[in-house]
């Protein structure tokens, strides 16, 4: 019996070796095709030969901060799940993120989704975004002046704000509204012409609304 459970043993691990090395011959010989009907992961990160981040796939607790050229150099609590993009610097330069829960109070929090691409070297430049919680209400597309190291002024914003205004919005280089265009949900629609001050300069509205 001892000779048999040897004999045994020995077979299993010479199984064990010739399967392990069959695996590796096959990705030696260059078969790196996996298939699967499912998986579960944390986080996937797709990088360039030489090692270079270019996505990150990841839940809530596993996105990493701001990436730039490699380096994590804002460590931040992101409260949401979705891809990051990086440019051939490894630099984030976009993504698509999306969240939302309940607090201890039972309000709606960080409830939404972004879709945002950034500017080389710089902030974001474009934003598709839709937020629905107990701050905040609204959605809609956003156009940003971005500059290295500076502020990043909105300049074109088309969209709903939470009192249910649709609104298409034109900003100075300083981000103040300049000409608008707004349907509330209920009520008279109108164009105006707004100074610096945000004060409306000259404003059209339907005689017969």
């Amino acid at each position: 019996m001892i000779n048999g459970n040897r004999c045994l043993m020995i077979y299993s691990g010479v199984l064990t070796i010739i399967f392990a090395a069959t695996v590796l011959s096959g990705f030696a010989a260059g078969d790196k095709k996996v298939r699967f009907d499912e998986i579960a992961v944390h986080r996937i990160n797709i990088v360039e030969p030489d090692g270079t981040l270019r996505m990150v796939l990841s839940n809530k607790a596993r996105l990493p901060g701001v990436i730039i050229r490699g380096k994590e150099e804002h460590q931040e609590d992101r409260p949401y799940a979705g891809m990051l993009f990086y440019n051939n610097e490894g630099s984030e330069n976009g993504g698509l993120v999306f969240g939302g829960h309940k607090n201890a109070k039972g309000e709606v929090v960080d409830s939404g989704g972004s879709l945002s691409f950034d500017k080389y070297d710089a902030s974001q430049v474009v934003q598709l975004a839709g937020v629905d919680d107990h701050e905040n209400r609204f959605a809609g597309l956003a156009v940003s002046e971005s500059t290295a190291g500076g502020n990043s002024p909105r300049r074109v914003w088309v969209g709903r704000d939470e009192s249910g205004v649709a609104e298409v919005a034109l900003m100075d280089g300083a981000g103040k509204k300049r000409i608008v265009l707004q349907v509330p949900d209920k009520g008279t629609p109108r164009i105006a012409f707004l100074d610096t001050d945000g004060k409306s300069v000259k404003e059209w509205m339907p005689v017969n609304p």
